[in-house]
């Protein structure tokens, strides 16, 4: 079993799901940052600050039902390290229920979603309208968003990696040729924006379910549902998405109050910031790609109470995450912020997130380790301790926006964003021992006797 677990947590394995999972992964951002260099390329901020604002309630509502993909692929990951077929199918059913109502409900109460989030953020008028547009055509592609979610990480808990990048990569490319047809070529503006999300998003969801019927047999009736709403595993499901839920609300917490500050800085300093968010985007999809490779074999060490492997993976895991965090931070420092021009023609908002961008170049060293763990937490369906480091972080992002933001206004801000990502890392790390004591709860009482 050890030498199995050595070719299963080498770097040359852990490296044929990384790859694939962080072109997966990073094509999202990428797709972010077309969003917004596209309309950054028009002749008004106020097309920036529209997308902007309406990508943040976006973010907010599918960020909140992230432990969907999160979840789904932690679970799977176990089922299969069990090699347990039917229990993999059983994964994949009851998210995608809980995908499908949270997103008709999302379409229900459309109405109010738009009016709190406009309350809240108080854009001006010319910035709610963009963003307006953009509402009124992403909103009705909110069941498919979610059951996207559901979709791929079951994908990734089964190790068909290559399957999740070519359908993600696939749908965003299509997302993106049709940003520069709808605002180039149509001149919608920002509601370009929204209508070629809505279209891609449908799209994956048809590619996905042609594939999961051709290719894996998925029909409902391959169980019983007694095993769907099995009451111990049920519940588990319940508790790890419950933290995940808490984890979540805490981020969009953040980057809410983040926006809204940004806001009340002006629109140029709303659109710089957007930009340097872009950047940071990118690189946490870089490290969350490795997360999900570490996430698949912390799972699969989980579901077949492999110690050796989960140890030897989170070895490799953080040897290749600090690897990609400092060429990042290079990239960057050598590149002096040129990077900035990229996302818009507007001379003011590009010397504007020039200011800023010395910040974004810590990003990656407080960053990557904490995105690591998480893999590694979720992968064991260990949500509470991701829920704490979150809380922790949160708590001390406000606590500084209080001490520093009066005198150093933006600059402030982002003080505050990089506290919380480093309070997220340190706390996490502390949970480490009781994640090894309690995934292996069994190898450890074995390893007593025979002592």
């Amino acid at each position: 079993m050890k030498h199995e677990s050595q070719q299963e947590g080498s770097h040359r394995h852990y490296l044929a799901l990384a790859i694939p999972l962080m072109l997966a992964t990073i094509s999202t951002p990428l797709l972010g940052a077309v969003d917004t260099a596209v309309v950054g390329y028009l002749e008004a901020p106020h097309y920036l600050g529209g997308v902007a604002i309406a990508a943040l309630i976006f973010n907010t509502m599918y960020w909140l039902f992230g432990f969907l993909r999160v979840s789904t692929s932690g679970f799977t990951a176990q089922a299969a390290g069990k090699q347990d077929e039917k229990e993999m199918l059983v994964m994949l059913a009851r998210p995608l229920l809980l995908a499908s109502a949270a997103g008709i409900i999302f379409i229900l109460a459309q109405y109010p979603l738009w009016q709190t989030a406009v309350h809240f953020l108080q854009p001006s008028s010319a910035v709610q309208e963009e963003a307006e547009g953009y509402f009124s055509y992403r909103i009705w592609g909110a069941p498919f968003a979610l059951i996207q979610y559901v979709l791929l990480g079951w994908l990734i808990g089964r190790s068909h990696v290559n399957v999740a990048l070519i359908l993600q990569l696939g749908c965003n490319l299509l997302n993106m040729g049709l940003d520069v047809l709808f605002v180039f070529f149509i001149d919608m503006g920002a509601s370009g924006i929204g209508l070629a999300t809505l279209i891609a998003e449908i799209t994956g969801v048809l590619i996905a379910a042609v594939y999961l019927w051709k290719k894996t047999g998925f029909t409902f009736s391959v169980f019983s549902w007694a095993s769907v709403w099995e009451a111990g595993p049920f519940l588990h499901m319940i508790r790890m998405n419950r933290d995940l839920f808490i984890r979540t609300a805490c981020l969009v917490t953040v980057f809410g109050v983040f926006t809204s500050i940004g806001t009340s800085f002006g629109e140029i300093t709303l659109a710089a910031n957007a930009i340097l968010l872009q950047v940071h985007f990118i690189m946490a999809y870089f490290f969350d790609g490795l997360a999900n490779a570490s996430s698949i074999l912390a799972g699969r060490a989980t579901g077949k109470n492999d110690r050796f492997l989960f140890l030897r993976t989170m070895k490799v895991g953080a040897f290749w995450s600090f690897l990609v965090a400092v060429c990042w931070m290079l990239f960057m420092v050598i590149s002096g912020g040129w990077f900035v021009g990229l996302f818009t023609s507007i001379e003011e908002v590009a010397l504007t997130a020039r200011d800023y961008s010395a910040w974004i170049i810590l990003f990656p060293i407080t960053a990557f380790w904490g995105l690591q763990l998480y893999g590694f937490f979720t992968g064991a369906t260990k949500a509470a301790p991701v829920r704490n480091s979150v809380i922790a972080a949160m708590a001390l992002f406000l606590l500084t926006l209080v001490l520093f933001l009066p005198e150093w206004g933006n600059h402030g801000l982002w003080l505050a964003f990089i506290v919380f990502t480093l309070t997220r890392t340190l706390v996490l790390w502390a949970y480490v021992p009781s994640l090894m004591r309690s995934a292996f709860m069994q190898t450890n009482v074995k390893q007593q006797k025979i002592m």
